[in-house]
């Protein structure tokens, strides 16, 4: 038996054909929804497996027995890239200790889907997040620092409460920039990996309205 660790790409049909037919297989298929958001929903996916996709918190991915896998195929499916949170390597690294099947299934992410700003990939220095308190937080600031020392771009990722139906703004997160005295220019990007993406580039001000 598996647990197939499945990213899902930016978009709802952006899975490979590949994890398609692992998914067929599978007596469940769990979908965290924390580390990032889907564009679209799932019911397209659920029609062509003919299963139902069990949507799962942080809570239960992070407790997550790996057990279940060694006696059933099991799914965890990822928006982006299956490594790009943490999360997921525990989840890889649970498996191995207890010699249970891991299949890794990678797809696209916002970390490449960002090269649609014509910024080069390899130009980009280390990721940082923005949180939704952050009024005594520094870690992107330094970041960005450190990153400027190098000439190179900083990508923020901002926080997320799927559960909740919060998501950190691009305002929002060009305030907090501000208020770190930060004044370079910058791109917003928003749904990335959709058909109605949005891309500017701009002063702060600009891309804060």
């Amino acid at each position: 038996m598996t647990l197939n660790l499945i990213g899902l790409g930016l978009n709802e049909k952006s899975f490979s054909l590949e994890s398609v037919s692992a998914l067929k297989k599978c007596k469940k298929v769990y979908f965290e929804n924390y580390t990032s958001v889907l564009n679209e929903n799932l019911n397209y996916l659920e029609k062509l497996i003919n299963k139902k996709i069990i949507e799962v918190d942080r809570n239960f991915v992070e407790n997550y027995d790996v057990s279940e896998a060694g006696k059933n195929e099991i799914a965890f499916l990822i928006v982006g890239d299956v490594f790009s949170a943490t999360t997921h390597i525990s989840l890889f690294n649970d498996c191995k200790k207890k010699n249970i099947e891991v299949k890794i299934f990678n797809n696209a992410s916002i970390l490449t889907a960002v090269g649609i700003t014509g910024l080069s990939l390899y130009n980009f220095g280390k990721v940082a997040s923005i949180p939704f308190e952050n009024k005594k937080i520094e870690t992107p600031i330094k970041i960005l620092k450190d990153n400027l020392k190098i000439n190179a771009h900083t990508l923020f990722l901002l926080d997320l409460n799927p559960g909740e139906n919060k998501y950190l703004s691009i305002k929002d997160a060009v305030e907090y920039l501000e208020k770190k005295g930060v004044k370079e220019k910058i791109i917003g990007c928003a749904r990335l990996g959709s058909e109605n993406f949005v891309v500017k580039y701009g002063d702060m001000k600009k891309i804060k309205n």
